[in-house]
């Protein structure tokens, strides 16, 4: 648990030594990280919250979820987008019931030292299979917000040949 205060000690030296006669305690848990556990559950939901959105196609709170100069990096290598241009992109499927749907299976998250920035991977079931989902998530005095957001498609190991076959015989965009 962090402090989040300060002691005030009241010192008096006698025969016997030094004694605390007074303590001011200023302890307080309003606005104060009282540990990385709480956090990494508000993240958790954060980004359930997110990958929720998608799914019910609520463009306000997905596009909301990230900063405005967010990035998201889709399973295509041409599909680099800040947030705005991802919403153009993404406008006809949020038009949709629901947009995509990811749903967690496993989901790793680490804190900064100060506990204003984190980063995750996640392993989601798609449509598209297993994919791998990692961000950077910052703190703000609207709570988290995503930075930065990295989708890839997993291919099993004993599969790559195949795969690598299928990247030779995909005509070029040129």
């Amino acid at each position: 648990m962090s402090h989040c205060g300060v002691n005030a000690f009241q010192l008096f030296r006698d025969s016997e030594g030094w004694k605390i006669i007074q303590i001011t305690d200023t302890r307080r848990r309003d606005g104060c990280i009282t540990s990385a556990v709480d956090e990494k559950v508000a993240i958790n939901q954060f980004l359930d919250n997110w990958h929720q959105a998608a799914a019910n196609a609520d463009e306000d709170t997905f596009f909301g979820s990230m900063t405005m100069d967010g990035v998201y990096l889709g399973t295509d290598a041409s599909e680099y987008w800040r947030r705005d241009e991802m919403r153009k992109w993404a406008q006809p499927y949020f038009d949709k019931d629901t947009a995509w749907a990811f749903k967690p299976k496993s989901r790793h998250i680490y804190m900064s030292a100060d506990g204003q920035i984190a980063w995750f991977d996640e392993l989601l079931d798609t449509w598209m299979g297993d994919c791998r989902g990692s961000g950077v998530l910052v703190k703000t005095k609207d709570g988290w917000k995503l930075k930065h957001y990295n989708l890839a498609v997993t291919v099993p190991n004993d599969l790559m040949d195949q795969y690598l076959e299928l990247l030779k015989a995909k005509p070029s965009k040129e």
